[in-house]
């Protein structure tokens, strides 16, 4: 069993480049089916996503070649139209071909996606948007066939909230097609905007991407591209964490801080100095840090859902009282049971997570998803001892090698084989 070992109480002190956003890469990759020839993807990170996503390509016939952080995809003789189960349940953002697939082949067929277990993600909205713009769905046993006889048309989309993945999946599918759609109530994440980028550079005509009304003129076709994935914001938001909660420094190349201000400002909050020139940001720590007394989980560009469980473990060595409430999924506080074995005093009612700053000792914990899996090392970051964090393929999914990026800033993270035998509990620390 591949594990995590974190040697807790170093210091975070380093530089470090902040890589292509996952949440950016694998819409793009969805849409590169939309081009009868090559795109070429820079800044695009090795993740465990990225990976299903190629598998997913490959299978409805494209040629991927993955030159560590470029990915090319020759898109030519796509011949396929449906995506096995095993490759729909790696990642939630499978769905995501569902609009390219249609729009290329004019029929797909898929099964609910996986991912990490947070709550309810139902892809209903996906496919009544999908149906405005010309798609027949015909559900059987769990399996979705979709087609689009006539081929698909523009609309007038109104998105009762603002579904990143919906937004995307729409934008996609009716980049080709005739006529004019209209979203009204898209959600304004920076990757809307760089998928925009991206099929705009194709030849698509997309606007008011980052607002929430998007346009997409329907064209023709598309042409070949070269495109550079934005960097990613909560990858970004992780470094800084490590830095706040080992009481620490840490300096962010192509950090691109306007992504994420209302992550920053909560940094601020807990006292900590915040400097920056360009795409350059440097945090210091100052310890101890203050508590926050309320923070809620918002749609962009309040704070992100995905930023909330990387907050909880640094809350965990502030001063005070601190709460965080979670507006997105049901689920996203399921980890804290995991870090209650560092000693962290937490108190879930509801969606909110009421957090008591105290001392935190190592501790051999379990991931449970993305996120939650992350806030684990950020914990045993500043615990006392070794701490062993198993699971990590979770991790992996959204981060490329996070011990040794970590480990670049000062920090003892190893990826190691156990035998299993490490259950979930405290360490023994010897004095």
């Amino acid at each position: 069993m591949t594990a995590f070992t974190v040697d807790g109480g170093r210091r975070t002190d380093g530089t470090i480049r902040v890589q292509g956003a996952k949440n950016s890469v694998l819409p793009i990759l969805a849409a590169t089916l939309l081009i009868h020839n090559k795109s070429v993807i820079h800044n695009c990170p090795p993740l465990g996503d990225v990976d299903a996503a190629l598998k997913i390509l490959v299978k409805l016939g494209c040629v991927c070649v993955n030159d560590h952080q470029s990915v090319i995809v020759d898109a030519t003789d796509v011949a396929n139209y449906e995506i096995p189960k095993t490759l729909m349940h790696e990642m939630r953002s499978s769905v995501l071909f569902l609009g390219a697939i249609i729009s290329r082949m004019g029929r797909a067929v898929i099964t609910s996606p996986g991912g990490c277990e947070l709550g309810p993600r139902p892809i209903d909205l996906h496919l009544s948007s999908l149906k405005q713009c010309g798609v027949n769905v015909r559900e059987e046993e769990g399996t979705l066939f979709c087609s689009a006889p006539n081929g698909l048309h523009g609309a007038t989309i109104k998105l009762p909230f603002p579904s990143v993945g919906a937004t995307e999946n729409i934008m996609i599918a009716v980049a080709v097609s005739k006529g004019t759609t209209v979203i009204y109530g898209a959600a304004k994440e920076p990757e809307i905007s760089d998928l925009a980028d991206f099929l705009n550079a194709a030849g698509a005509k997309i606007s008011g991407a980052g607002s929430d009304t998007v346009i997409i003129e329907g064209v023709k076709s598309l042409h070949s591209t070269e495109h550079k994935v934005i960097p990613d914001r909560i990858v970004a938001a992780t470094y800084l964490s490590a830095a706040a909660i080992t009481g620490g420094r840490v300096c962010l190349k192509e950090a691109r801080p306007e992504y994420y201000l209302s992550v920053l400002k909560v940094f601020e909050q807990m006292g900590c100095t915040l400097t920056g020139k360009g795409q350059e940001l440097t945090l210091c720590a100052r310890e101890p840090l203050r508590g926050v007394s309320t923070l809620v989980t918002r749609a962009y560009p309040g704070f992100p859902t995905d930023a909330g469980p990387l907050l909880v473990p640094v809350l965990c060595r502030a001063e005070g009282e601190s709460r965080i409430t979670e507006t997105i999924f049901e689920n996203r506080f399921r980890f804290v049971e995991q870090l209650r074995y560092f000693g962290a005093d937490i108190n879930i009612n509801g969606r909110t997570a009421t957090v008591i700053g105290r001392p935190l000792l190592a501790a051999t914990v379990d991931c449970t998803d993305l996120r939650g899996g992350t806030a684990l090392v950020l914990a045993a970051l500043a615990a006392s001892g070794r701490s062993f964090i198993r699971e990590v393929h979770h991790i992996k999914r959204g981060y490329y090698d996070l011990p040794g990026c970590l480990s670049a800033l000062g920090c003892e993270v190893k990826e190691v084989e156990i035998d299993g035998s490490h259950t979930a509990e405290k360490e023994e620390i010897t004095p």
